[in-house]
């Protein structure tokens, strides 16, 4: 069988991949009963579908010929190393510098990985991430999230 759509064969196998993946990680955990959901419920049940929708798009990059075969093109390596650091620094800094300090820095070193970043943009999103995050995760849904450094909560 011939691969008709380069780019979608490999995000098909890689949906399937990991959606498989986390239905056998899922495995090691209490299901419970539809009742009352286990551990295991939910990231099983989201496993699965990941898997069936990479093999849709797998099944789509099998049979449906597109223009030029979609190659896929190189590694934006810029972008990737940029969430790289992001993430690692976001997961240093929140439960130092809590989540007012950490929750900018993870947007402004996330938009930098952009073509265009421009400062007012970013800080803006930041503030209103910020904003909404303490709304949500804080006084919503009372989760002990540091919000201040932890020098100044002392």
């Amino acid at each position: 069988m011939k691969i008709k759509s380069q780019r979608d064969f490999w995000a098909g196998l890689m949906f399937v991949a990991v959606g498989l993946g986390f239905a056998w990680g899922a495995t090691f955990y209490s299901f419970g009963s539809s009742a009352r959901p286990g551990p295991a419920y939910f990231p099983f049940g989201l496993g699965i579908l990941l898997a069936v929708l990479g093999a849709i798009v797998l099944f789509k990059a099998l049979t449906i010929e597109v223009e030029g075969g979609d190659p896929i093109g190189g590694v934006p390596w810029k972008p990737l190393l940029y969430i790289v650091v992001t993430v690692t620094v976001f997961g240093w800094t929140l439960p130092h510098l809590g989540m007012v300090v950490a929750l900018p820095i993870l947007v402004v070193i996330a938009a930098r990985a952009g073509d265009e970043f421009h400062w007012g943009e970013a800080l803006a999103n930041a503030a209103v991430l910020t904003v909404f995050s303490w709304l949500i995760f804080v006084y919503g849904l009372n989760l002990t999230i540091p919000l201040w450094p932890s020098f100044l909560a002392r």
